[in-house]
């Protein structure tokens, strides 16, 4: 057990991070397929291929999943992914060759780093490259290399985001995994406490405000600092989005995979305050990989719990970049002052 995605059987994670430029993309590879369902919550996803994962749809399994940075652009590395799976004989079979499934979902990371540099087919292709079934690096890399937290004071005020996973292995065999890539409008939080652990920071720069209580002065038309805080939103518009992937060694049917990404959801609203704005493009995968008999409900919740530590692991192992600091950097000063 790594805890990590790839403590299901089958599965495999790679990276492809470009840390000059503040961008990068992460591949989960279920080469002889995986039975997956989706829900989005966010306001402003970025996506291709999810309407293959409906329960109505033909198509049972899916050979890979693509998670990128570079907004629309970086959908494109999805290509890299399809064409390393068709190389090695995966897809499926329509007769006159095989068509690798590989859904993809991206998030905007474009003010970090150099914005015309993005995940691309060779970025695709070399993160299955370097996928195997090993511990899986954290932090800013892969999709989360620029990925930023808590942003309705504007950029320059965030707080370092990134990549995190966590599992785990219940008495019966059944394992529950998860991996977050966390670059947020709101706030990270502790599940337990609520103490806010990264996102938008006050004005001194080491401390923490409270984007929840921000948002709320932002809707009082009297406030003194209205108009700012509204330019400031509008500026951190487009640049947010959590993606999740959740995965199992317990048999599930598409409709019950898609209940699990459901409930999954659940950890995003433990961990991230406030979650699923319209600003925001939170994107939750479920994969099933397996033969142990389980019942969907409960798999969900399990992993809407494990969602939630990957969440807050992305923060921790987050390292600042281009200017933007992450937890490590502000370690001693996590208390949240008073919102100014």
């Amino acid at each position: 057990m790594h805890n990590a995605l790839t403590d299901i059987p089958g599965i495999r994670v790679g990276h492809w991070t470009d840390r000059a430029a503040g961008t990068g993309c992460t591949v989960i590879l279920c080469p002889t397929g995986a039975v997956a369902g989706v829900d989005v919550r966010g306001g402003a996803p970025g996506s291709r291929e999810l309407a293959l994962l409906d329960p109505l749809c033909l198509v049972e399994r899916i050979h890979g999943l693509l998670l990128a940075g570079g907004s629309a652009f970086g959908l494109a590395a999805a290509d890299g992914v399809m064409r390393w799976l068709e190389e090695r004989g995966y897809g499926f079979d329509v007769g006159v060759g095989k068509v690798p499934i590989v859904p993809a979902a991206i998030l905007f990371d474009l003010p970090i780093g150099r914005p015309d540099v993005r995940p691309d087919a060779a970025a695709g292709y070399a993160a299955c490259e370097a996928a195997s079934d090993g511990p899986v690096a954290e932090g800013s890399v892969g999709a989360g290399t620029g990925a930023t937290v808590g942003k309705l004071l504007g950029g320059e005020r965030a707080t370092k985001g990134g990549v995190g996973t966590a599992s785990r292995l219940l008495d019966d065999g059944i394992i529950v995994a998860a991996l977050a890539v966390v670059n947020a409008l709101g706030d990270v939080v502790d599940p337990a406490s609520g103490r806010i652990l990264a996102g938008a920071r006050a004005a001194d720069g080491r401390t923490f405000a409270d984007s929840l209580a921000i948002a709320t002065q932002v809707l009082d038309l009297s406030h003194p600092d209205y108009w700012a805080k509204r330019r400031a939103q509008s500026g951190a518009a487009l640049t947010n989005t959590t993606l999740g992937v959740v995965a199992t060694n317990a048999a599930l049917t598409k409709t019950g995979a898609t209940k699990v990404a459901q409930m999954a959801h659940d950890g995003l609203a433990r961990a991230i305050r406030p979650v699923h704005t319209l600003l925001d493009g939170d994107v939750v995968f479920a994969l099933s990989l397996g033969e142990i008999e389980a019942e969907a409900g409960i798999l969900g919740a399990l992993a809407a719990e494990v969602l939630s530590v990957a969440i807050v692991r992305a923060v921790q192992a987050a390292e600042g970049l281009h200017g933007v600091p992450a937890l490590r950097d502000l370690a001693a000063h996590r208390d949240a002052p008073e919102v100014e």
